[in-house]
């Protein structure tokens, strides 16, 4: 399917979620509810919005949120998945924890890539900007590093790419407190987010280290 055709699906798919939304919303205020179905509906209306944020490569509120509601919603449906096999539901039952089960398995894969925090559509202007250059600087240099001190803090970034991916090894040091890590991220506007983030370096600091051997 060619990205324009897989566009288009989940625009669709996004406006029949949203009917269906309206759709509970209307039956609660025509019919009432409990407190169960009000959760439900609020739920619903969450997962849609992520669906639309999804669909228009938009971030909508913080990454954060998507995937725990897609381990919710993954919840849900076996729960309902149990129900079918374990109790005697009638033939409308039946239909009805089927649908919610299919569903519920189409939100939880978009919702679950959705929070993916190593995507460009959770970043901003300025961290796609400096991406760009880190990937440019990389191109160039094949691999950067980086040592800067500040307020008692210092901190050495070694980033490289590996494969498709990009490989950031910081070493932090502090009052005698050494600590190590590593990461890995597929977009460079995540690599310069988690630069700017947990070390004390930016990517001002790799193009002001590296402005000699470009020059």
């Amino acid at each position: 399917m060619t990205p324009m055709n897989l566009e288009r699906a989940y625009m669709m798919l996004g406006a029949l979620y949203s009917l269906l939304l309206i759709l509970g919303v209307i039956a609660l205020m025509v019919g009432g509810g409990s407190a169960m179905v009000v959760i439900q509906v609020a739920v619903g209306a969450l997962a849609v919005a992520g669906l639309w944020g999804y669909a228009l490569n938009k971030g909508v509120m913080n990454p954060r949120i998507w995937r725990p509601l897609a381990m919710f919603l993954a919840a849900g449906a076996i729960i309902q998945a149990l129900l079918l096999l374990t109790t005697s539901p009638s033939h409308a039952q039946i239909t009805q924890l089927l649908i919610g089960i299919v569903f519920s398995a189409l939100l939880i894969s978009i919702l679950y890539q959705y929070g993916d925090r190593d995507q460009d559509l959770w970043a901003t202007s300025e961290e796609i900007q400096d991406g760009e250059q880190l990937e440019a600087m990389l191109s160039r240099h094949g691999e950067l590093t980086v040592n800067k001190q500040v307020y008692g803090l210092e901190a050495t970034v070694h980033v490289a790419r590996d494969g498709d991916q990009y490989r950031a090894h910081v070493v932090r040091e502090r009052d005698g407190n050494r600590e190590e890590f590593e990461e890995r991220f597929a977009c460079p506007s995540t690599l310069a987010f988690f630069m700017d983030k947990y070390t004390c370096i930016t990517v001002d600091d790799v193009r002001e280290a590296y402005a000699d051997a470009t020059a």
